[in-house]
């Protein structure tokens, strides 16, 4: 089931900022959350190959803000092409329309991306959208409607938007493409996708 409690116990708990305000409350509460976080950061080290496995599987399914029966279908559509299997499964979360509409820099978080798509604010080659785990091919121009690019929602956060090399950002238009698939290794998350991997192989 998708998590839909506090985006800061669960950044705390995951050892990874989802949100900037999980990133200010990290920077001087790095441990867990509950009584018991102060002493689990110094334990870390020592969990076994299914705890981290685990954890790292959880990590990426916050940043995509999946559900886990999702994460599992990537994950065998990806393990069923030809190539390197890390690569293909981030190359398919990253064609989800809320991942690239994140990373272009025209919503704050993957929780505000996916809003903004239920909502109709965006259209993919003219054509109105609002299903989050829409697979954007390469090529695809994705653009705010006209309606909605008087909103303060956009404007506030393309002025500072800096995406990666795979997408191509016009500010003006508000509008991006998707370039090309990226690699393991463009791609903004932390996580150790091989251990996701081995977990879902088991």
């Amino acid at each position: 089931m998708k998590y839909t409690g506090p985006k800061v116990r669960l950044s705390r708990r995951l050892g990874i900022p989802l949100t900037a305000k999980a990133a200010r409350i990290m920077e001087k509460r790095s441990y867990p959350p509950g009584q018991h976080g102060p002493a689990k950061q110094y334990r870390r080290g020592r969990i076994s190959a299914y705890e981290r496995q685990l954890l790292e599987k959880q990590r990426l399914r916050s940043q995509y803000n999946i559900h886990e029966r999702q994460m599992r279908n990537y994950y065998r559509k990806s393990a069923k092409k030809e190539g390197n299997t890390v690569d293909i499964l981030v190359q398919m979360l990253e064609s989800r329309l809320d991942a690239a509409v994140l990373r272009a820099g025209l919503a704050p978080t993957i929780y505000a991306a996916r809003q903004y798509v239920n909502h109709g604010h965006l259209q993919v080659n003219g054509k109105k959208v609002n299903i989050p785990s829409y697979q954007l091919k390469v090529g695809d121009v994705v653009d705010v409607r006209p309606k909605s690019q008087r909103m303060s929602m956009f404007q506030d956060v393309i002025e500072n938007a800096y995406p990666p090399d795979y997408i191509a950002l016009d500010k003006g238009k508000m509008s991006f493409a998707l370039l090309y698939l990226p690699r393991r290794e463009e791609v903004p998350i932390v996580c150790e996708v091989a251990q996701v991997i081995e977990y879902y192989s088991r």
